[in-house]
């Protein structure tokens, strides 16, 4: 028989369960088909690119920026 030890850390979050891994699978497989996937068109594509390198560059507004410079208080 093999022995597992399951270190107190995970077990201090909450209830931990433990399923076969064909079953975990099956799990994932199923909240996967449950996201929608959507086409972009070549000019939303773009978009997403040119976003994504002004996010690399850092030239993005954080949340709390953007309700600032619109002019909403807490």
């Amino acid at each position: 028989m093999t022995v597992i030890t399951i270190p107190k850390e995970f077990t201090k979050t909450g209830d931990l369960v433990l399923i076969p891994k064909q079953e975990y699978n099956k799990l994932l497989q199923a909240k996967l088909k449950q996201i929608k996937e959507i086409k972009l068109t070549p000019s939303q594509k773009k978009a997403v690119t040119a976003a994504r390198k002004r996010i690399a560059r850092g030239e993005f507004l954080t949340f709390d920026e953007l309700k600032a410079k619109l002019g909403f208080k807490d």
